[in-house]
């Protein structure tokens, strides 16, 4: 048997959605420690398992090592198009939870496209075999364009930027009852309309935020800074998507947003993805009180959800077979 356990991550945002400029999406994002889908592997004759997404995807994972089959649970699940990463997430341990139960090594980064994975952004594909903050390179705008590759026909963009960072930092993760975010040939769709309008002075302006900011802010471990550099990229990419969202945060994502912007021990508010999902980014003396806050935030506005305090990712998946041998 073996089991792989993985984090949910953060999408920050895109660097570039301009046809005008050379490379298109290159992701930025957190990889976190949880929620987490976890998942059970055993080799079999044919697939096997009660979740039709996973079975969907074993039977890729099946094909592309060439073995019979799979018996293959859910454990543990994640929030599916909430914007914290489940369709990469799932598709990547079932890929990995396949390959340890035959002994094989799983090859990620090369058999993400083939599982459906990476053909935007590379941020889940990256946290998922080392966590972290991670900064990737994108596309050649050339072959995306507004049309991205037939399924498969990519590489994962690769990783140009990764750090750990502090264990005492905390991600408040708000998952409110709402309409799950686009997915599909619905972002698709959306994707295409954004990009085909996309200012590209907004890329640039972007540019300059992570190299001056974001990126020194991270290795360095400044909370503040971090958080000051992710709150200006995530409203940034909220310009390009205003007309496609409703604005430069989804409902009701916008609300809560601006209801936690109001909270002195959080910073780097912001939208993961197409949301509905809220973060935040705070230290473990004052997770508490960012906490409350996301509840009051919920409250006051007659919604219902979840609330996650998460501790940044320092890894990737987790691995563990019959043989006791862990990653």
């Amino acid at each position: 048997m073996a089991i792989v356990s993985a984090g949910a991550r953060l999408h920050v945002g895109f660097q570039n959605l301009s046809l005008a400029r050379e490379r298109l999406y290159g992701g930025i994002g957190v990889g976190l420690a949880e929620p987490r889908v976890t998942v059970t592997a055993e080799p079999a004759e044919t697939v096997t398992t009660d979740d039709p997404l996973v079975r969907a995807y074993a039977r890729r994972a099946a094909d592309l090592l060439a073995v019979p089959g799979v018996s293959i649970a859910l454990e543990e699940s994640l929030p599916r198009h909430v914007g914290l990463g489940s369709g990469t997430q799932i598709a990547l341990a079932v890929l990995t939870a396949t390959a340890r139960a035959y002994g094989l090594e799983p090859h990620v980064r090369e058999h993400a496209p083939a599982m459906g994975r990476g053909g935007r952004s590379g941020v889940g594909v990256a946290t998922f075999e080392g966590g972290g903050f991670v900064v990737d390179a994108g596309h050649p705008t050339t072959r995306f364009t507004t049309e991205p590759p037939s399924e498969g026909d990519w590489t994962v963009p690769p990783v140009v930027a990764r750090h750990d960072l502090p264990a005492d930092w905390r991600f408040l993760v708000v998952v409110p009852d709402a309409a799950s975010g686009r997915s599909g040939d619905d972002e698709d769709a959306s994707m295409r309309a954004v990009v085909e309008r996309a200012d590209p002075a907004v890329a640039d302006e972007i540019a300059g935020v992570v190299t001056r900011k974001l990126l020194p802010a991270a290795a360095a471990g400044r909370l503040e800074a971090f958080g000051e550099a992710i709150g200006e990229i995530g409203r940034k990419n909220g310009a390009w998507y205003a007309d496609a969202q409703g604005g430069v945060f989804r409902p009701p994502a916008g609300e809560l947003v601006e209801a936690l912007e109001d909270c002195p021990v959080l910073s780097g508010i912001g939208q993961s993805s197409w949301g509905p999902v809220v973060y935040g980014v705070t230290d473990v003396c004052h997770a508490d009180e960012a906490e409350a806050a996301a509840e009051a935030a919920l409250a006051d506005r007659g919604l219902e959800g979840r609330v996650i305090l998460a501790e940044p990712a320092d890894g990737g998946a987790r691995i563990e077979t019959n043989d006791d041998h862990r990653e």
